[in-house]
């Protein structure tokens, strides 16, 4: 997925939506190239089990910089059914490619409605755009 295809949310996490063929949805979870930057030099990052309860707006993990510590928001209500642990232990990669390898967390879509209250990308770029003025 591109950057362009995937949905934001205001607190800088993107989500790719994946549908099996049962029609079953997944959110593919990341953390976007501009969070990255802006953390700048990663040292550490929490990610919650497999199996774990996702909830729109709640945190699932945190990131840690040498500037600050920051938590990690889930955009959607679900399941988690996948976590990206080798992200986890190659920060360096994750912050080179944010949108491939860089996933984090893959979340068995519980209900739909919350990817409403997503941004797509252009509005996401606005937004960037916004707080670096």
């Amino acid at each position: 997925m591109t950057p362009e295809e995937l949905l934001y949310a205001k607190t800088h996490e993107w989500v790719g939506v994946e549908t099996d063929s049962a029609g079953m949805k997944t959110a593919v979870v990341g953390l976007s190239a501009f969070a990255l930057e802006a953390l700048t030099d990663l040292v550490y990052i929490n990610l919650p089990e497999v199996g774990s309860r996702a909830v729109a707006g709640e945190p699932f993990g945190e990131v840690e910089s040498v500037k600050a510590v920051s938590d990690l928001y889930c955009p959607v209500d679900g399941e988690i059914v996948e976590v990206h642990d080798e992200a986890a232990d190659d920060l360096e990669r994750l912050g080179e490619d944010p949108y491939e390898y860089g996933w984090l967390i893959k979340i068995k879509i519980a209900d739909e409605s919350a990817l409403a209250n997503l941004m797509d990308y252009a509005a996401y770029q606005k937004q960037c755009e916004a707080e670096m003025n």
